[in-house]
């Protein structure tokens, strides 16, 4: 968000060119996060805070849907088309994934305590198949908010990407 206040604030096409960079990773990633944060409340919201941890829904709300909320609106009412394809995505969704749980377990060993308890209570087969399916939503996202914004601003080529991943470029 700073770097799109920034390129506004300047019309730096630098700027611009960078925001609409990291959009392609941040959107797509905070998507997942609500995705993952929301589906493990709705089971049981001890798997994500202590109970004497857990926020009010309004600071909650705020915190863990807004800003996938205004990322995908700033995509796609004010950000050019994303080139990434299916492959791409896939590829820097798995790296994303497993490259938190490799961080993860590197803040586990110095100070001996998940970030979420969620953690505490999975077995590292487990693990993989968790960071997988984020992995895999996260690329789902990135196309499926590729195919809404191809839909929205009339763009069938967009659409037809994000339809048939597997087609050979």
């Amino acid at each position: 968000m700073v770097l799109g206040l920034l390129a506004d604030l300047t019309s730096s096409p630098t700027l611009f060119n960078a925001k609409n960079t990291v959009s392609v990773v941040s959107t797509p990633l905070e998507v997942l996060i609500s995705i993952l944060y929301w589906g493990l409340c709705f089971i049981d919201k001890r798997l994500v805070f202590p109970e004497e941890l857990q926020l009010p829904f309004l600071p909650d709300f705020g915190f863990h849907a807004m800003p996938a909320i205004m990322l995908a609106l700033d995509l796609l009412l004010f950000s050019p088309p994303w080139t990434i394809k299916f492959r791409g995505a896939v590829a820097l969704s798995t790296f994303l994934a497993f490259g938190y749980w490799a961080w993860i377990e590197f803040c586990f060993s110095h100070n001996q305590t998940y970030p979420y308890p969620i953690f505490t209570f999975l077995s590292t087969p487990q693990r993989v198949v968790l960071f997988l399916f984020a992995g895999i939503t996260c690329a789902v996202s990135t196309m499926g908010l590729k195919w809404l914004y191809g839909k929205i601003n009339g763009i069938e080529e967009l659409k037809r990407e994000a339809l048939n991943p597997v087609k050979v470029d």
